[in-house]
């Protein structure tokens, strides 16, 4: 697959931005992985199926999944994986998590949209220079006036990872589901680990 996705490496307590790469495939996003080594890997895509289906164009199963559900009653907004062109990204997640996972690497569920709602700051389509203002003031450094929305999002990933192993994240519909933050920490998580992301698709340490 071509589909574009951002790499971010954080460093440090004050989750300091080292390096922003642009990757194209699949086999770059794996060859990061195996590089940062990390301890968890939050993808930004589907990587679980709604019951009922064996694959994302199997039609016999249920629309929604656990998680979606709960994002559902929590009112923050979503695309079900089973349309359009969700089903394409969440095909390119379950393999992707597949092969992490086959590597010896823990790999979630992350939804950006939904951390930054969480985190009550814009996503990315809304206001890009107000994203980027919010993730400063929760303790990310490097991001420039220039980042991407891709890149926001790839940074909220790794910053979602980081409250997760940090005990300050949730996931929604069990492991399987979709991690975020949990709004019972707002302003006290700890920022203590070396993180890399994936924007559009992600990952962590």
């Amino acid at each position: 697959m071509c589909r574009t996705a951002n790499h971010l490496l954080f460093s440090g307590s004050i989750s300091r931005v080292r390096r922003a790469v642009r990757r194209f495939s699949d086999d770059d996003i794996l060859d990061a992985v195996r590089q940062a080594q990390p301890d968890l890997v939050p993808i930004d895509a589907p990587l679980s199926l709604p019951k009922g289906r064996r694959t994302i164009h199997d039609r016999s199963g249920e629309h929604f999944r656990d998680c979606d559900r709960e994002l559902q009653r929590r009112g923050i907004r979503f695309f079900p994986i089973t349309l359009g062109p969700m089903r394409m990204l969440t095909e390119r997640g379950l393999a992707l998590k597949a092969k992490i996972r086959a590597m010896g690497y823990r790999a979630i569920e992350c939804y950006p949209g939904a951390a930054q709602d969480v985190w009550g700051i814009p996503r990315q389509h809304q206001d890009r220079k107000e994203l980027l203002a919010g993730l400063r003031k929760l303790g990310v450094r490097g991001l420039t006036k220039a980042a991407t929305s891709d890149e926001l999002d790839a940074a909220t990933a790794a910053l979602v990872g980081q409250w997760v192993l940090s005990g300050h994240g949730e996931m929604l519909g069990g492991e399987e589901g979709i991690c975020i933050p949990s709004g019972r920490f707002l302003g006290k998580a700890k920022r203590n680990r070396l993180l890399f992301g994936c924007g559009g698709i992600g990952c962590i340490r």
